[in-house]
């Protein structure tokens, strides 16, 4: 009031009545009356000041509410309010409005608010729809991530299902809720695999530790009847008798992985001790052996060249016969020798059993029966099928002997290879 009484001295006196404005007057008394379409309204009072000045000072409140206006829809429009917090302001803007101590068009000033509504009403079911479609995304994705939970669920990925279910588990937090009850039922089905996953997980851990323990006292077991083999020098029998242990080790599976390695260390360096031993002793035996290997291979060279081709089965027979005589003379050969020589000697054998097989069926006198018996039954089947055609002829049925000559021709065919067959014996 002290502000305004400054004014008024700077300003001098007014005249007793000033005249009404449209949206507002003003008495002499400095009262300020504005005019809406409800009537007329004190807003406030101004004495001592020039008419004009005590409106300018309520127009100016007027002023301020415009801008707060202006500045609301701007913010309407540009969507960075939500519709429900702008109807809350709007509402709370409009109220400030119809109570305001100012002078100006409140009347449209509100009228400007409420042509928000539409826009407000056309955000609001954008968002709904937005909010619809989000809901069906996620219940979608979490509908996904319940059918990949019951599959790893189902499966037996013990070590990357936990890591598969963590990283759904993740996914899932990071969905937004939807709708209660569909959440929920969503929820049961992913907590439930999750579950059912890690009890099977559990179970499964459990029968792998068990069976771990067992193969590790199996290892053990065989470690123990290992030792007794180590220093053998039973060469065949034991070799034998390791290999049915490495049997045994692979039967029994992985033991626990603190201790496996050190087991196969174990059992390996006692093998290492068997066959290196035995390998010794067979290199030096080898040794001995190359002079054997040496006179093998001469003789087979010459029995190569005499025997092969055979050409007279009765001089192959008695030439192998010598050969092999001299050969099994001889001892043992280099065990890395031992295939080849073996094979020579087999090529030798077959070459003579196969001369006496051809031989047998070139001589065989059933044999020779049955293919002198095929050719006189072609002959006598001839002999028959001419004097049909001949008989044909006679009658005028020339059709008949032409069929009857062309089968005569056709076993003309066979009987000479049947002839062929039965020059092949000897006489």
């Amino acid at each position: 009031m002290n502000m305004l009484a400054t004014l008024s001295g700077k300003m001098g006196t007014m005249s007793d009545n000033a005249a009404p404005t449209v949206h507002g007057r003003v008495d002499p008394d400095g009262t300020v009356y504005v005019i809406t379409s409800a009537g007329e309204r004190r807003v406030g009072q101004v004495p001592d000041v020039d008419p004009d000045e005590a409106m300018a000072f309520f127009t100016r409140r007027f002023t301020s509410l415009e801008t707060e206006v202006s500045l609301l829809r701007q913010r309407v429009k540009s969507g960075s309010l939500s519709p429900d917090e702008a109807r809350k302001q709007v509402n709370s803007l409009k109220k400030s409005i119809a109570e305001a101590n100012a002078v100006g068009d409140l009347d449209a000033l509100a009228a400007s608010l409420d042509g928000l509504a539409p826009l407000l009403e056309g955000q609001a079911q954008e968002r709904r729809e937005a909010r619809q479609r989000q809901h069906e995304e996620t219940r979608q994705a979490k509908e996904e991530m319940v059918a990949r939970a019951e599959q790893i669920a189902s499966g037996n990925d013990w070590r990357g299902g936990v890591n598969r279910f963590r990283s759904l588990l993740d996914e899932w937090k990071a969905l937004p809720r939807i709708d209660k009850a569909t959440d929920d039922e969503l929820w049961h089905r992913f907590s439930s695999a999750r579950t059912v996953y890690t009890r099977r997980r559990k179970a499964q851990f459990a029968q792998q530790a068990q069976d771990r323990e067992a193969a590790r006292e199996a290892k053990v077991q065989i470690i123990h009847e290992a030792e007794g083999l180590a220093n053998s020098t039973e060469w065949g029998e034991t070799a034998r008798a390791f290999r049915n242990l490495m049997t045994r080790w692979k039967a029994a599976g992985p033991a626990p992985h603190e201790v496996d390695d050190k087991l196969w260390a174990q059992f390996r360096a006692l093998q290492d001790t068997f066959f290196g031993a035995r390998n010794a002793v067979m290199a030096e035996q080898d040794q001995e052996f190359q002079v054997n290997l040496v006179a093998k291979q001469e003789l087979l060279d010459e029995a190569e060249k005499t025997i092969l081709p055979v050409k007279d089965v009765s001089t192959a027979r008695g030439q192998l016969r010598e050969f092999l005589e001299k050969f099994n003379g001889y001892g043992r050969v280099p065990r890395d020798s031992l295939r080849s020589v073996d094979s020579r000697v087999r090529s030798l054998e077959q070459a003579v059993k196969a001369a006496e097989d051809e031989e047998w069926k070139r001589t065989d006198p059933e044999a020779r029966q049955r293919a002198a018996d095929t050719v006189a039954m072609f002959d006598s089947q001839i002999n028959k099928l001419a004097s049909q055609a001949d008989a044909a002829e006679a009658r005028g049925d020339n059709k008949k002997a032409t069929e009857l000559r062309d089968s005569i021709s056709t076993y003309q065919g066979w009987m000479e290879q049947a002839k062929k067959a039965l020059e092949e014996f000897s006489a």
